[in-house]
């Protein structure tokens, strides 16, 4: 990949995503395996009828911010400070455990563990995309207007839910595997347990310090005396100015960044630059579980087949069958409902990131990257 190439090949590309249904703006970088060949491209406004979005304009990561969540958890666990194996009531209180996993009289609450809520082999419903019988989806919700919720109130929404299957045996040849936000809730309330912080400040001391990562924060703490705007997020044609609503949901999805950062993270984490065991980041890819297809709403709306879960990492290949009878090359890292992402594509050692900002576009990335990388010359 020369840079030359790779620059007109994106400023192409987010061009041509400018140009679909509901998307104002654009940024795609890629970089390549020396990391120093690298391009980014931007188009459309930032905000609604403002500057023009910028290669180092700040976005929304939503659902990338999971990989960091993951990362966290693992450096305790390669540090001891917790066990990934043992039931979730060894570091929540059990007004927060009890209760939570109840399927057909059975409660199985105290059993989850750790790797099943960063496999999402849990089998908890969903708080933010499954609606308990007579209320509202917190989808719904969150385009009227916005609003906080604390760990509590998520906690009680899902107790009126009904699990989706039995926790799944990590011993068992075949697991089956729902992606669902009230897992990543529950990592965050047992990394602050765990380090005596808040999860923000475990993020920023293990992650964002350490790599010098000055251009990515949560929302709700933002860095410096005059911190910067971010891209504007939409759902549909309704404006998503949600920071109450973002900081609430910070352990799955409250990170806002730069692509650049973003990429800064991706490499050390995959150089395992991170962790201080040689191990560790292939115990994350160690098993693969692939998403079953979508049978109701909810499930239409969170990730599905043919994509894979490990612990904290999204695998996704495009099936021959959908890719014109060709090969499509592997890509390892996370996406968001606003249509971010950030992966690693291991056939070619490429890096890629960016967003979209639409959250009827959140498919966006998995059909976009194997055509940009067979352009860039993969």
């Amino acid at each position: 990949m020369t840079v030359t190439t790779a620059a007109s090949v994106l400023d192409d590309t987010v061009g041509q995503l400018v140009g679909q249904r509901g998307i104002r703006h654009a940024v795609v970088a890629v970089e390549g395996s020396d990391g120093t060949s690298s391009a980014v491209a931007a188009a459309g406004p930032a905000q609604p009828d403002g500057p023009a979005l910028r290669p180092d304009t700040p976005f929304h990561y939503a659902s990338v911010t999971k990989l960091y969540t993951a990362t966290t958890v693992m450096q305790l666990w390669e540090l001891g400070n917790l066990d990934l194996d043992v039931g979730i009531s060894a570091y929540l209180p059990p007004e927060l455990t009890d209760g939570l996993h109840r399927l057909k009289g059975v409660d199985r609450s105290t059993g989850l563990t750790v790797r099943q809520l960063l496999s999402h082999t849990s089998g908890l419903p969903d708080y933010f995309l499954d609606t308990p019988p007579g209320e509202r989806s917190f989808t719904d919700r969150i385009e009227e207007g916005d609003f906080a919720y604390t760990l509590d109130e998520v906690l009680a929404r899902v107790r009126r839910l009904s699990p989706y299957f039995p926790p799944q045996d990590p011993g068992t040849a075949r697991q089956r595997a729902r992606y669902s936000d009230t897992n990543f809730q529950l990592l965050g309330a047992i990394v602050a347990q765990v380090t005596g912080r808040t999860f923000q400040q475990a993020v920023e001391a293990q992650i964002l310090e350490p790599l010098g990562l000055q251009d990515t924060w949560f929302a709700g703490h933002p860095p410096g005396s005059q911190p910067r705007v971010p891209a504007t997020m939409w759902s549909g044609d309704t404006v998503l100015d949600r920071p109450q609503a973002m900081a609430s949901m910070a352990p799955e999805g409250g990170l806002i960044g730069t692509v650049a950062d973003a990429l800064v993270f991706l490499r050390a984490l995959l150089a395992g630059e991170l962790f201080q065991r040689e191990g560790t980041l292939g115990h994350m890819q160690a098993r693969w579980n692939r998403f079953g297809l979508p049978r109701d709403r909810a499930a239409i709306m969170a990730p599905g087949w043919p994509i894979e879960y490990g612990l904290g990492l999204k695998r996704y290949r495009v099936p021959r069958l959908l890719n014109a009878g060709r090969r499509s090359p592997t890509f390892i890292g996370h996406t968001g409902a606003s249509g971010s992402w950030l992966f690693w594509c291991p056939e070619h050692d490429l890096y890629l990131a960016g967003t979209v900002d639409q959250t009827i576009a959140a498919p966006v990335p998995y059909r976009m990257l194997p055509r940009l990388v067979h352009r860039l010359g993969g």
